[in-house]
């Protein structure tokens, strides 16, 4: 077994988000944002189960109006995990997401209006039993912070959240999450690393707005995996301008990266070189497409040659390794049998296949 890295995880409070525990020991959990009309609940559901199915245990719905918020409790039908409403600027919002079924509210106190409006959302949420996260985000900090800090600052992010949290607990409201996001790595990571010696409410982690798919990745994997290494961080939603199924899928990734979950397998594919005789590149991307719905954290090896492929990847379930017509499928460092090069994927697939239905002695995913 490799060594892991040693995370000493932050001290949070624990709320309850529908069946999700979110903070103290919990499990980190991984969020997504859907992306079509919340109104058009069949658009929405679809989207939600695909999402479901790629992994995503907590998923968010922009409520912009009276009808998105009235279509949370058809949603709430056909879905197995919980949903929670993003309200801006009107109250109103957030009383009927509630009342429709939300299982938490997203929102900034500071932007639904006055104390009267504050308080009859938190009124509502306790009457239901829903958290509320406050989302502060560096674009959109009030004016008087700004002018204090200079700008969006770091503190003045955290500042934010605390002045945002302490308007939910003077009116005995304390099931809190917060969030500080913003679009550069190093804000993102002062902000969080200031407050999370201020208060012990559990954190929402993310780099907003992070972009199309390569910079959406890379800010994603350094922010968020940076706080994570650092103990800091109770959920996590990765941000990208893609399909929110790709979010999972990478949300996923950094945590089995830093070994903290594991859910599906974790493929290992050499970068190609000189020796290669196959079309590596399509190999792996035909064997990703067939396993990326399993659960099971099968190590899976996919060698470019044959000389090296199965030394190098022998802490592999399974692996394939190409040579020029002819390859090999070995478990465990050890050929089992030479294959046909038109025949490797398949036979990789089909091993994959019988390890994810087995009762195999493959190590269990981390809760």
């Amino acid at each position: 077994m490799n060594e892991t890295i040693a995370i000493q995880r932050r001290h949070s409070n624990p709320i309850q988000v529908g069946s999700v525990t979110v903070g103290g020991q919990a499990p980190v959990s991984v969020q997504s944002m859907t992306n079509t009309p919340t109104q058009d609940v069949q658009a929405t559901l679809a989207q939600i189960q695909r999402l479901e199915a790629a992994g995503c245990e907590i998923v968010r719905v922009a409520v912009p109006d009276m009808d998105a918020a009235a279509a949370i409790k058809s949603i709430k039908t056909g879905i197995k995990i919980p949903l929670i409403a993003d309200i801006h600027f009107d109250h109103r919002l957030a009383i009927k997401a509630a009342e429709a079924g939300a299982d938490g509210l997203r929102l900034n106190p500071g932007n639904i209006g006055g104390p009267d409006k504050i308080r009859a959302v938190v009124q509502c949420a306790r009457d239901h039993g829903v958290p509320i996260r406050i989302g502060v985000n560096g674009g959109s900090l009030e004016k008087d912070l700004l002018e204090r800090h200079g700008g969006a600052t770091p503190a003045a992010m955290a500042e934010s959240a605390l002045r945002h949290a302490a308007l939910l607990q003077e009116l005995d409201f304390h099931k809190i999450k917060i969030s500080l996001k913003a679009s550069d790595v190093g804000r993102t990571l002062m902000a969080y690393r200031l407050l999370a010696g201020q208060t012990d409410l559990p954190f929402h982690i993310g780099v907003t707005e992070a972009g199309a798919l390569y910079p959406g990745i890379v800010k994603s994997a350094l922010g968020i995996g940076m706080l994570l290494a650092e103990g800091i961080g109770d959920t996590l939603r990765v941000s990208l301008t893609r399909d929110p199924v790709e979010e999972v899928r990478v949300g996923w990734e950094i945590l089995k990266a830093l070994d903290i979950r594991r859910r599906g397998p974790d493929i290992i594919a050499c970068p190609t070189c000189g020796r290669t005789e196959i079309d590596l590149f399509d190999v792996v991307e035909k064997v990703e497409a067939r396993v990326h719905h399993f659960k099971k954290p099968i190590k899976i090896a996919i060698m470019g040659c044959v000389v090296n492929g199965p030394g190098e990847a022998r802490e592999a379930d399974v692996g394939i390794a190409g040579g020029k017509g002819l390859g090999i499928l070995f478990k465990k460092g050890e050929v089992v049998r030479k294959v046909p090069e038109t025949d490797l994927v398949e036979a990789l697939i089909q091993e994959i296949e019988r390890l994810e239905t087995s009762d195999s002695h493959l190590e269990p995913p981390v809760p």
